[in-house]
């Protein structure tokens, strides 16, 4: 049975721990990811007694833990460019593919029926679309009843991958966002209220009539948030699923990547929902005790192939076998792990 997005707030509450024994491993970062490596974590720890101490604090939280040590390894959804990493003398790898949704709490609409366009987002994120009643919306939404409402606009307060994602496709598709706001793990918002976390996001949205917000696809499943539809490049309203974030995952050739660095929003893929993202991990390349090295590769060599039915059934799309593949390569030119 999934559990409710409450129950996931609370579940990360008690795994919070730190330290570094033989049999633990602690990881700090991604929101977005946090439904699965929950999940990762306490199906590994009930087969191998190995503890996975996982702090869910956003992804640029995530790579501040580790750029300073504090951690194991960090998630972001937002990739590190090769030159960075060498920097900090980090490696860099894919572990799940999702995709950022738009959802709303609207008296009548229903989840999958509201349409927005990458141009119509930006302009309610930047202030400009205002009301729910606006042309703009109305002509896209013309079997709706829209409320002559105040839209209540939330954001992530916190440094986001999440952001990344969602702020790199209104880059990509409303040339006025580029240029005043641009990309990056956050922005300066010109309208709205922040809340922390996919959580804080969910929760304020479900709290806030006329809302809208934006999160990670099992979020929505789980607290049965009402998601809208986005036009992707072909012109195609498409519903986020594991189907169209898996079609936008396929369109890049992760073989011509070099540590992985690509993102997977805005694809040209006629079926790719428009706003796909992936999880990436961060890892020492020699680590001061290569044996914690050791430990996190076994991990998620098993987040990556008996793990990845758990992220099916979460709403993820796990690796297709070719790119696990080249991630095991990848970790055994990489990473110092030990005899």
């Amino acid at each position: 049975m999934r559990r409710s997005s409450l129950a996931l707030i609370a579940a990360a509450l008690l795994i919070l721990v730190s330290g570094a024994r033989a049999d633990e491993l602690s990881g700090a970062g991604s929101t977005f990811a946090y439904p699965i490596m929950w999940k990762w974590s306490e199906v590994y720890r009930q087969s191998t007694g190995t503890i996975v101490a996982y702090q869910s604090i956003g992804s640029s939280g995530g790579v501040n833990r580790i750029s300073n040590k504090a951690t194991d390894f960090g998630a972001s959804d937002k990739p590190l460019k090769p030159e960075e990493l060498e920097r900090l003398g980090l490696g860099q790898f894919p572990i799940v593919f999702g995709g950022v949704v738009p959802v709303v709490n609207i008296d009548g609409v229903a989840p999958g029926t509201m349409r927005f366009t990458g141009g119509v987002l930006a302009d309610i994120y930047m202030g400009k679309i205002t009301k729910w009643s606006d042309p703009a919306l109305k002509a896209l939404n013309p079997d709706l009843s829209l409320p002559d409402s105040l839209i209540a606009v939330i954001h992530r307060s916190d440094g986001s991958g999440t952001t990344f994602n969602w702020v790199s496709y209104l880059s990509k598709t409303s040339p006025e966002w580029k240029q005043e706001l641009g990309e990056g793990s956050s922005v300066a918002w010109p309208v709205g209220s922040g809340a922390r976390g996919n959580e804080g996001v969910s929760l304020a949205v479900q709290r806030t009539p006329n809302a809208i917000g934006y999160v990670e696809f099992t979020y929505v499943t789980q607290a049965k948030l009402t998601y809208g539809l986005v036009e992707n490049r072909a012109g195609h309203f498409i519903a986020p699923s594991a189907a169209s974030f898996q079609a936008a995952a396929l369109g890049v050739d992760w073989t011509k990547t070099r540590d992985f660095f690509a993102t997977i929003n805005d694809s040209e893929a006629p079926e790719a929902y428009p706003i796909a993202a992936t999880t990436f991990v961060l890892m020492y390349k020699s680590p001061a005790n290569p044996a914690r090295n050791r430990t996190g590769l076994a991990f998620f060599d098993f987040a990556l192939g008996a793990g990845s039915e758990y992220a099916s059934q979460l709403g993820y799309v796990p690796l297709p076998e070719p790119l696990v593949q080249q991630v095991k390569n990848y970790w055994a030119a990489t990473f110092k792990s030990g005899s």
